[in-house]
């Protein structure tokens, strides 16, 4: 008999917060070490500050609480910002600010004063709502097709379901409100579920669920 791997949930609340440098704090999610990607939650204090660094590899960073702040403006919560590969900045908080980041490569530190590629903060009120199935609709944050990867905020109605399917390609989900469950359990708020390739599931709601989906691949019905 063959088997598919399962969706893993991740209770954020177990897992440790680790200093990286003064007034900031992290913790990982989840990573892919052989693809260089990773999700981690990220705490900054009033007043803290990231010093000017480029990224190799870009990042896609959702603010829970707070506001953030570098050269393209603030994001505030509940918005999204894309730091595109050699985005060079600073990143500072005047309040304190916690976010979740999901990231591709790595992050140096750097003098170059940078400025041709920057950050694109993503105002999530702006975006229209699209019907995508009974009882679920859709905003469409960021995609880069050539690589078949986007972001997208996805709204159940309670009772809404998606019928089982296949992930060609892994998924992260993150719970903003509510909850949803497959074959594994339940994810509640603030939440993770990780979908390897392969994965076959179907997903319920049953009071429903407003997500954050970050998606490399594309699914398929069974």
């Amino acid at each position: 008999m063959t088997t598919t791997p399962r969706s893993r949930i991740i209770s954020t609340s177990d897992l440790g917060w680790e200093e990286f440098r003064p007034g900031i704090s992290f913790k990982i999610l989840w990573e892919d070490p052989a693809t260089k990607r990773r999700a981690q939650m990220t705490r900054f204090g009033p007043g803290a500050r990231l010093p000017r660094h480029r990224h190799a590899g870009d990042e896609l960073i959702f603010v829970i609480e707070g506001e953030l702040t570098d050269e393209a403006g603030t994001v505030t919560a509940g918005n999204v910002v894309y730091r595109p590969n050699g985005c060079v900045h600073h990143v500072s908080t005047q309040n304190g600010a916690t976010a979740l980041a999901v990231l591709t490569g790595d992050i140096e530190l750097t003098d170059d004063p940078g400025g041709s590629v920057r950050s694109q903060i993503v105002i999530l009120s702006d975006l229209p709502w699209i019907d995508a199935r009974p009882g679920v609709r859709q905003k469409r944050i960021w995609e880069d097709k050539a690589t078949e990867r986007r972001a997208l905020l996805a709204r159940f109605e309670p009772g809404a379901t998606l019928p089982p399917h296949r992930h060609v390609g892994d998924e992260l989900i993150f719970l903003l409100e509510g909850a949803n469950a497959d074959e594994s359990g339940i994810v509640a708020t603030g939440n993770l579920n990780y979908r390897p390739n392969g994965c076959v599931h179907s997903v319920t709601t049953q009071h429903g669920a407003t997500v954050l989906a970050i998606v490399w691949g594309r699914t398929e019905p069974v």
